[in-house]
């Protein structure tokens, strides 16, 4: 209990001075320290000299070395609990104008009292305090939640990283830690609170390394117009360790939202990646039509066709969810960047969308139209688009009559092209893939884009 003088609770300047280093350095209320002494001198009287039955209040006044000891009881005509009621006649002797329905303080203080009290009450008081200072920890980060915190290692070990964190100690665990990210005692990182729960051990605070909002957080700190609200997040997927894809719009026509979040040579974005272990985060422009977002989030892969097979989630008719879903359409070449290594471009995209997305080639795309069509009942319309992006006009079935041109939906040049500067260097020969696709490009007919 630090230098608190136990043996007898002076009220003096020493104990005060005392109260506010204990308060201070377990960071609670110096209030709530008072209460819980007085609540342990209460609970060490009635164990030594009363019962559990009567009402005992303790005070503590500045201008008095020990505590008093009150026993507090209600004035009654005829007693039957002496414990907490006494006659009119036995009050008058302590309060000579007691009545009916008063209650009245009899100091019951032992003499020599204050050393005996204090050896009693010392568990209890350190138990308060404890108590008190969960409280407190509890009160400090629960409206933080959702919120970056900054925190130094203490110790490592190989699935189990302890932190420090504004005076508390936390741990990492293994699934909420970066893969292969180092961890060394006083390393500085910062970590994401994702919720605070008080149980019986105290407040524990739920923080990770791989949670998307991390990200997101880390953006909102680098970035100026994220934190104002110029560029809005819309959308994050996240491999940590490894790719984050963050969809991003701009609210304010003159700002470029990509450029904004990249930053001049990149330097923004760099000093977002750095504090991830080195992640690669792809900045994607958002779009409110499905077929241009789901072709932009496959970059750097570029997208031949895009087919919305179930443009809601919904409930069939046994109950079952069927989730959104698209079909996307590649050209052979651009088929494994599209896919990703071991799957992580088309899930990640899958995760930014909201739809479920099937990889087809290109050459499928004729079959895979007709039987939508015919599943539908209906002929299919599609967007017809030239080998650049460029949008050609609505084509009806054979049969059907055409559809002008300026009542198609426009698809820009991004949704389509790849940026060489995006490409993986992972893949397999993208140089010779890049020209591959460029000259069977040229050659092939014109892709298709099915609307919904």
């Amino acid at each position: 209990m630090g230098t608190v003088a136990f043996p007898t609770l002076s009220m003096r300047a020493s104990f005060i001075a005392a109260l506010n280093q204990l308060c201070a350095e377990r960071n609670v209320k110096p209030e709530d320290v008072l209460e819980a002494v007085r609540q342990a001198i209460a609970t060490a009287y009635r164990k030594d000299f009363g019962n559990k039955e009567q009402e005992i209040r303790v005070v503590l006044r500045e201008d008095q070395d020990m505590p008093s000891v009150l026993l507090i009881k209600e004035v009654v005509e005829d007693v039957e609990n002496e414990n907490f009621e006494i006659s009119v006649k036995d009050a008058r002797k302590v309060k000579p104008d007691a009545d009916v329905a008063d209650e009245i303080e009899i100091d019951v203080t032992p003499v020599g009292y204050g050393r005996i009290a204090a050896q009693a009450a010392k568990q209890v008081i350190i138990q308060k305090l404890q108590e008190s200072e969960k409280q407190s920890l509890f009160a400090m980060f629960k409206d933080r939640e959702n919120e970056l915190l900054t925190a130094t290692v203490t110790k490592s070990e190989p699935n189990w990283v302890t932190l420090e964190v504004e005076g508390m100690t936390v741990s990492l665990p293994w699934r909420e830690q970066i893969p292969g990210e180092h961890y060394y005692t006083g390393k500085r990182i910062r970590v994401y609170l994702d919720k605070v729960e008080l149980t019986g051990k105290g407040p524990q605070l739920r923080i990770s390394r791989t949670h998307p909002n991390l990200v997101k957080k880390l953006l909102e700190l680098e970035i100026p117009e994220i934190r104002n609200g110029d560029v809005i997040i819309m959308a994050i997927a996240r491999d940590a360790g490894m790719r984050s894809k963050v969809a991003v719009k701009s609210n304010d026509p003159r700002i470029d939202p990509i450029g904004a979040c990249v930053g001049q040579k990149g330097v923004r974005i760099q000093s977002v990646m750095e504090e991830i272990n080195g992640e690669r985060v792809d900045m994607i422009e958002w779009s409110d039509d499905p077929i241009k977002l789901i072709s932009t989030s496959l970059q750097p892969a570029s997208i031949s066709a895009v087919i919305i097979v179930n443009a809601e989630a919904h409930e069939d008719s046994e109950g079952r969810i069927v989730k959104k879903r698209a079909a996307v359409f590649v050209e052979e070449a651009q088929r494994p960047m599209a896919i990703g290594k071991k799957g992580q471009n088309i899930r990640l995209a899958t995760q930014l969308t909201g739809y479920e997305l099937d990889m087809y080639n290109y050459e499928e795309l004729p079959v895979f139209k007709a039987k939508v069509a015919e599943l539908k009942g209906e002929a299919p319309v599609v967007v017809e688009l030239t080998a650049e992006g460029e949008q050609r006009g609505m084509v009806p079935a054979e049969g059907e009559p055409s559809v002008p041109a300026a009542e198609t939906q426009r698809l820009g040049d991004d949704a389509t092209e790849s940026s060489k500067a995006d490409q993986p260097a992972s893949e397999e020969k993208p140089k010779v893939a890049k020209k591959k696709a460029k000259k069977e490009n040229d050659a092939a007919p014109a892709a298709e884009v099915r609307l919904w």
